[in-house]
């Protein structure tokens, strides 16, 4: 049996020139460190692998290592992501025009690996109709640089119906984690807080012949691995580099080296939950919860959503009222924020990356929460790209376009904004400089009249007021007590809403330090 454990400077040595190189994880969860660390050094010591197309699903970084180790000038050629808002350095080369930078929505990555493994031309869907995704708008493409290439995605008619269609990207080497392998390769993840789409990628290389690199903490004799915890099979992985330095380039997640709780091997005592100040952020979490029903199944977007959203359910005692689930494929329990986005502690479920994808896709979540930059007259989105700072889709568009119910969730205005909170009322102690309801945006992310269309739910959230889609445009239908219609709504705004006939006051309870009721609200419906 030939001998696959290798050095990460050896494995380094088998990316070639101009390969098409895909790395498998979101945040810095399942980031190979020290196969990504040896990539940079060898190209910073021989300017080699240079002219690299590297493609990702999720968001790989912390801001500071993860994807950005192959951020130094010529190493790639050309991106294909989904996510770069927590890679500074990315976002930096693709706003200079230093690099050809392409985003597709995440799912549609991932479901674009099943099918290329399956020997599939690409992926058909709909997802991605009418955004920026589209090639009759931008296509995808992120800058200048990238505009006069030809289209990643076609759209095409299938039954009269239109799609988008995802052609096959040959990957010629994946870079994958797992926690233990044994000496034949077996890999399993059993510390890993995330299952993702580590066996669809690894399948896709091999429809194409490509490498399989893998980095684990652990090295078993073959045959020792239980057969149900392979997440990988051994033939399928060309090497093996044990990680030398695993508190540093092996960790769990960002913020910590390793919790059981967060991959299931443990369930942490039950305490109480940490009680969110009362901010403009929590304010708006609130109201935004006040769509929820019993038993609605809702996904959490990065941002306000995510950090808040799942702390007001359980500060209010409905976390057994609701399911809450995110992107990566997590179910229930606490989830963990920021630069640890998609993980969760004391989960009821885990599945992977892409099963989660196909449920977003096709039955789609009850409500998901999501975070907007900017709407304007149309009920359009833009949650993508703010002036040059292009953050990426991450998963916002497979899970908005399909759910049945979007609330976004968003500051009314940008940018020095400071509030106050009295006896239950909303005080604008200074405005912010950056409007955010517009005529124009500046990226469609969410396509109003796609959603009006089909009759999709649709609210934006704010500390101050509240909008829902209707089929003639965004109506306001409530406002905060304590605010001015005219001064700090409709002059803080580029174009001039619909105003409900009924317009009501948003209860002066999400404004106060006390619960707000939402058990009670639950307990009625």
């Amino acid at each position: 049996m030939r001998n696959k454990v290798i050095s990460a400077q050896q494995a380094a040595e088998l990316v070639n020139d101009g390969s098409t190189l895909c790395t498998i994880g979101m945040t810095l969860i399942g980031a190979a460190e020290s196969i990504l660390k040896a990539l940079e050094k060898r190209f910073l010591e021989t300017k080699a692998p240079h002219g690299l197309t590297y493609i990702h699903s999720a968001g790989q970084s912390n801001r500071e290592r993860g994807n950005q180790h192959f951020t130094p000038p010529g190493m790639v050629k050309r991106i294909i992501g989904s996510h770069w808002g927590l890679a500074p350095k990315w976002m930096e080369k693709i706003a200079t025009n230093e690099v050809e930078a392409f985003c597709l929505p995440q799912g549609q990555i991932v479901h674009l690996y099943t099918a290329m493994a399956a020997g599939q031309a690409g992926y058909l869907s709909k997802v991605g109709l009418g955004t920026f995704i589209d090639p009759r708008l931008e296509g995808g493409k992120m800058n200048a640089l990238t505009r006069s290439l030809p289209d990643l995605v076609e759209v095409v008619s299938l039954r009269e119906e239109e799609y988008l269609f995802y052609p096959a990207i040959p990957l010629d080497t994946v870079i994958i984690r797992g926690t233990t392998a044994d000496t034949a390769g077996n890999l399993t993840c059993e510390e890993e807080a995330m299952k993702l789409e580590i066996l669809q990628a690894v399948l896709a290389a091999k429809r194409f012949g490509g490498k399989v690199i893998a980095q684990v903490k652990n090295l078993a004799e073959k045959g020792s691995l239980h057969p149900k915890q392979i997440v990988v099979p051994g033939n399928f992985i060309d090497a093996i580099v044990v990680c030398e330095d695993p508190e540093q380039d092996h960790r769990q997640t960002s913020s910590w080296f390793y919790d059981p709780a967060y991959c299931g091997n443990l369930v942490a005592p039950a305490s109480e939950v940490e009680t969110l100040p009362l901010n403009i952020r929590k304010v708006i979490g609130r109201r935004a919860c006040q769509f929820l029903s019993p038993d609605c199944v809702i996904n959490l977007g990065t941002g306000i959503p995510n950090d808040v959203i799942g702390t007001i359910i359980h500060e209010e005692g409905v976390s057994e009222e609701v399911t809450i689930t995110v992107e990566s494929g997590i179910y229930g329990g606490v989830q963990a924020g920021g630069v640890d986005f998609g993980i969760g502690k004391n989960l009821t479920a885990m599945i992977n990356h892409q099963e989660q994808m196909l449920y977003y896709n096709g039955a789609g979540v009850d409500i998901t929460y999501m975070g907007a930059g900017e709407m304007d007259a149309n009920g359009h989105i833009n949650a993508t790209r703010m002036g040059d700072r292009c953050t990426g889709a991450g998963g916002f568009i497979d899970i908005t376009q399909n759910a049945h119910h979007v609330v976004f969730c968003s500051t009314f205005t940008a940018k020095g904004l400071e509030v106050a909170f009295q006896q239950g009322q909303l005080t604008i102690l200074q405005e912010g400089s950056v409007k955010k309801l517009v005529r124009s945006i500046n990226q469609i992310s969410y396509n109003g009249e796609i959603a009006r269309q089909k009759k999709q739910r649709m609210h934006l959230v704010t500390e101050r007021a509240v909008f829902e889609l209707t089929a003639q445009g965004p109506m306001l239908i409530e406002i905060a007590p304590g605010v001015d219609l005219e001064r700090d709504i409709l002059q803080q705004m580029e174009f001039m809403p619909l105003i409900s006939p009924s317009l009501k006051q948003m209860d002066a309870a999400l404004f106060c330090d006390a619960p707000f009721g939402l058990k009670e609200m639950l307990a009625r419906q």
